[in-house]
């Protein structure tokens, strides 16, 4: 059986420029890239507005996870929602650090970070700020 979760318009993939899954995310956690690509700390803004970029990060890994079928039903296999359920359930916290949580494994967390042009480490610091927990210095 095959579900279809629709979280948000779906990004073009014709030749046109790709965009990230949350341009501001580094930026919002208070990283951003030098020229060499190394991270450097930025002024951090408010708890706030951390976590409402990392909530942005784990619906867009929730789209990344709906995309594909495979990936859908193993993600809902494993966490016991019903499909239905979905798009209501993505505006739990719970749901958000689940879906984070999910995509720790190697392979579904490097094809992610490709696909959303982001760092895999970012994954990793939004599940942090999502959880409450305080970001660790870089």
């Amino acid at each position: 059986m095959c579900h279809t979760i629709d979280l948000m318009p779906k990004r073009s993939r014709g030749g046109g420029t790709r965009t990230a899954a949350c341009p501001a995310w580094p930026n919002m956690v208070g990283m951003r890239r030098s020229s060499g690509g190394q991270k450097k700390p930025t002024n951090v803004p408010d708890t706030s507005a951390r976590a409402e970029a990392a909530s942005a990060l784990a619906i867009a890994a929730l789209r990344f996870i709906a995309e594909e079928p495979e990936r859908l039903r193993v993600f809902l296999s494993l966490s016991g929602i019903d499909p239905q359920a979905v798009r209501a359930a993505a505006r739990e916290p719970g749901l958000l650090l689940g879906v984070l949580d999910h995509l720790a494994g190697d392979a579904l967390l490097l094809a992610f970070a490709r696909e959303s042009e982001i760092d895999p480490e970012d994954v990793r610091v939004a599940r942090r700020v999502l959880a409450g927990g305080e970001e660790e210095p870089y």
